[in-house]
């Protein structure tokens, strides 16, 4: 602890120190009648809190962390289930309490199911030790089985991606052929055989067609030349019939750059255009398509697929992180292509 904010018997705030630097802490007690109400209004955002007072006024009622008030009774407080259905609402996901049409939406019953951490059937982005990854492709399959998935897309890097051991065809022959075996043995799972293919400055792909052909999952990314021509060299790629997804759109890092000189609209309309996924990298630095490009994209009929890019086995868990950014954007089960089944995936790449 850094320091005291505020110290009272039903209420505590604290000053922390974390990697990210400093955070906040607040602690609040209430009385048990009172749980729900203060869940819901210390959880999303002011403006959603602003657009319920309003439904209380047009009531006659007063609604605080304390509960909902008719006069100096009170009528709702101990869930949230209460407070909400004092208005003839549902109980909001966190994500969507942003005031961005929700509320409305829902009165006129209307609001979308987003997509929930049990739709999802695999993750489409995971690098093995054939280049930088830690994991075997035996390990990475226990994983995927371990967390209840039916299948994970390998996708090591391409050979222009030295710095990252990424595979030469002659590499990426073999590991069609390992993944091949171990799907031969494996139950109720699939490796997928995919790749990150790198976008080079021309626009090319850096994999000769004769292996893509092989592959169940093409991956394109731009890892070099972020000022350099970025939308065209995505468009063309956009373009190349056996490209079926463009990993991390607008290349940003959160901690460290703000991504590449890109058109994101032109990108999203030319993935429209060809039928095309875009990612969402759910690497917690990355986090790439943001939830405003994952709307524009739903907008336009583009599909999404969530992959962690993980190179270690802790990073499976990032998928919540991108689950969370695809529930902001309203993300459903039909508009997040690792939601269906393999054969059906397999069918629409």
């Amino acid at each position: 602890t850094i320091r005291v904010l505020a110290e009272g018997d039903t209420k505590g705030s604290i000053l922390i120190q974390t990697e990210l630097g400093e955070r906040q802490v607040d602690l609040r007690i209430v009385e048990e009648d009172s749980y729900g109400a203060a869940l819901q209004y210390f959880t999303g955002s002011k403006a959603h809190n602003i657009k319920l007072r309003g439904l209380a006024k047009d009531k006659g009622l007063k609604i605080s962390e304390y509960g909902v008030f008719r006069g100096e009774e009170k009528i709702a407080g101990r869930s949230e289930e209460e407070v909400y259905g004092v208005f003839g609402l549902p109980v909001f996901p966190p994500e969507m309490r942003e005031d961005r049409g929700e509320i409305e939406l829902a009165l006129e019953g209307k609001l979308p199911v987003i997509v929930e951490p049990a739709d999802i059937k695999g993750d489409l982005h995971v690098h093995s030790n054939w280049s930088d990854g830690v994991l075997s492709l035996e390990e990475v399959a226990e994983y995927g089985k371990k967390l209840g998935y039916s299948y994970i897309a390998i996708c090591d890097h391409s050979q222009a991606a030295r710095y990252a051991h990424g595979l030469s065809p002659d590499r990426l022959a073999e590991e069609i052929k390992e993944i091949d075996k171990l799907n031969a043995r494996l139950k109720g799972f699939k490796l997928l055989k995919g790749i990150e293919v790198d976008i080079l400055g021309d626009g090319t792909i850096d994999c000769p067609e004769e292996l893509l052909k092989k592959l169940d999952i093409v991956v394109a990314s731009i890892h070099s030349g972020f000022k350099k021509n970025v939308t065209e060299r995505i468009v063309s790629a956009l373009k190349h019939p056996l490209v079926n997804i463009i990993g991390h759109p607008t290349g940003r890092l959160i901690s460290g750059r703000e991504g590449y000189d890109v058109d994101v609209d032109k990108i999203i309309e030319a993935a429209a255009e060809y039928k095309k996924v875009l990612e969402l990298n759910a690497y917690y630095d990355r986090l790439d398509l943001d939830e405003f490009n994952l709307k524009k994209a739903k907008e336009k009929g583009v599909l999404i697929s969530i992959g962690t890019d993980t190179h270690y086995a802790h990073g499976f868990g990032m998928m919540r992180y991108g689950l969370g950014i695809a529930r902001r954007a309203w993300l459903t089960r039909k508009d997040v292509i690792n939601t269906l089944p393999v054969n059906k995936l397999l069918s629409l790449l």
